[in-house]
């Protein structure tokens, strides 16, 4: 165990991509980052915040990578997020997979549009959508 609050427990990856490697599960049992109740994201997303900003002095590293696969890449059906240590040039390359280019602006426009139109359709308070 490395910390817990209310919402949430936090604890090394049993296999870490570096070591001090943390894992931060919810307390309540979602499967995935939509599924987390709104009145709980202010005390996990605490702990993830805290996890990271302790990293540094406390591994002697450079930053962390912060990540959460939902469903696809996701060996267990529970949320929880990666809190990784990072040090300059330690073999980690950007994200995970390969990157890839919009075709052009217009693409990238269409894409932006879907997103920010599927945020206005659910009634999501504070949205800005722009087309």
């Amino acid at each position: 165990m490395v910390a817990e609050c209310a919402e949430a427990v936090a604890f090394l990856d049993r296999s870490p991509v570096f070591k001090g490697h943390v894992l931060v599960v919810p307390r309540r049992h979602v499967a995935t980052l939509p599924e987390l109740p709104a009145e709980l994201l202010p005390g996990y997303f605490e702990l993830v915040r805290r996890i990271s900003d302790a990293m540094p002095s406390a591994l002697d590293v450079h930053g962390t990578f912060v990540a959460i696969n939902n469903v696809v890449s996701q060996s267990v059906p529970h949320l929880h997020t990666h809190v990784v240590p990072r040090r300059r040039k330690d073999g980690l390359r950007g994200f995970f997979w390969p990157r890839q280019r919009y075709d052009d602006d217009a693409e990238a426009t269409r894409y932006a549009s879907a997103i920010g139109g599927a945020l206005a359709a659910s009634g999501s308070p504070d949205v800005s959508h722009d087309t």
